[in-house]
């Protein structure tokens, strides 16, 4: 009687004979990706790998697809490292991928074309977000490794240009798997920091693969994200990477970012110079001209003649003293006719005048008038003004 196998039993053996096959076992096929899913909590990448006439599924774990330097798509034809195993659970052939990279066109270039269509449609490399870079900065900050060539050039050109120029070194690896991150560090640090003027990122020339740092996203953002104005000066003049798109600036080596960033002490000394003949000249003419203008002032008018004003105020004085008395006058003469007229109006009502015409006024001894007889006694000594003077008499008799 044959044997009968379970499940778990042929699938095992079907598994056991593919990894005795060697030829099965890291193996490289290279084929068209189609039903690309990224799983993003896992990280894990899942696919199909086919061509013309047939396929078969495909996984890449995280440990491995974080090696990956571009972005793998649906169509895009690649060439994978792998074993084919059983997936026992399933009972399928799948490949486990361990490398992947692009048929017929470099990883690098790829993953550096995919990162730069992204950052340009992002708007990173848009001219309006360059900031100038200073004509006259106090302190640079540098962003390289402290023991390569692209420091001591630097250094050299900073020295011969500006010998008293202050400069800031920001350390940081700019090859291998840690330079990225350290780079973007070494920006951010200079930016907390805040006393350099600009910022110069780069390093000497190399391989595509040893400037790989300046072309990852992560140096990007940092170079976008700072505040202060950044030269990118990575490799040689033909090398173009990430970071040169950008920055504010690109420099085609480190040495021409210095003689970018640093002016030349002589020839500010030699600015300043010219500017101040010029502004000694300005200020001569300047002064000349409110000289003449002085002079002007001081030719005409009360100036060229300073009593000139004091005799005409004199005059003018005089004037208004004459005119004073001639209205003093006027209304002297108005008022003594008016004072007149009302003196012939009081004297036509004064007592005096009544008396002068024979009538006479008589008081008691207290001097209170007296208007009728029966206020008097008789022997009472009373008074009596006249016209003229007046009387002192006593009554004798008293009469109705």
């Amino acid at each position: 009687m044959p044997k009968i196998w379970t499940v778990s039993e042929i699938v095992g053996q079907i598994g056991q004979v593919l990894l005795d096959q060697a030829d099965l076992q890291n193996c490289w096929i290279s084929g068209e990706l189609s039903n690309f899913k990224n799983h993003r909590a896992s990280g894990h990448w899942y696919f199909t790998l086919k061509d013309e006439s047939a396929s078969f599924k495909g996984v890449m774990f995280k440990s491995r697809s974080e090696r990956v330097r571009f972005v793998p798509t649906d169509g895009l034809k690649v060439m994978i490292r792998g074993n084919i195993r059983m997936y026992e659970r399933e009972g399928t052939i799948q490949f486990y991928a361990e490398e992947m990279e692009p048929s017929g066109l470099g990883q690098l270039y790829l993953a550096f074309e995919q990162l730069k269509k992204k950052l340009a449609e992002e708007g990173l490399f848009d001219p309006l977000h360059k900031k100038e870079i200073p004509r006259f900065p106090r302190r640079i900050g540098i962003v390289t490794s402290p023991t390569g060539a692209a420091i001591r050039d630097i250094i050299n050109v900073t020295g011969r240009r500006h010998p008293g120029m202050s400069w800031i070194l920001a350390p940081a690896a700019v090859q291998g798997e840690a330079a990225p991150r350290e780079v973007a560090q070494a920006i951010e640090r200079l930016n907390r920091y805040g006393a350099v003027d600009v910022i110069i990122v780069g390093r000497g020339g190399g391989a595509l693969e040893e400037l790989w740092a300046f072309n990852t996203e992560v140096v990007a953002r940092a170079i976008a994200a700072s505040v202060i104005p950044v030269i990118s000066a990575v490799g040689h003049e033909t090398d173009v990477t990430i970071s040169d798109y950008v920055a504010d600036l690109r420099a085609p080596t480190p040495s021409a970012a210095a003689e970018l960033a640093v002016p030349v002490l002589l020839d500010i000394q030699f600015q300043v110079a010219q500017l101040g003949i010029r502004l000694q000249g300005a200020m001569g003419a300047l002064i000349e001209r409110k000289r003449q203008c002085l002079t002007g002032i001081a030719n005409k008018g009360p100036l060229k003649d300073p009593f000139w004003r004091i005799d005409q105020n004199r005059q003018r004085l005089d004037n208004l003293h004459i005119r004073l008395q001639e209205v003093m006058t006027r209304f002297v003469i108005d008022k003594n006719g008016i004072l007149k007229l009302l003196a012939a109006k009081l004297d036509l009502l004064s007592p005096l005048a009544i008396l002068g015409r024979g009538y006479s006024l008589t008081y008691d001894e207290e001097g209170n008038l007296l208007r009728s007889a029966q206020n008097v006694e008789l022997h009472e000594q009373i008074q009596i003004r006249l016209g003229e003077g007046s009387l002192r008499c006593q009554v004798m008799e008293k009469g109705i």
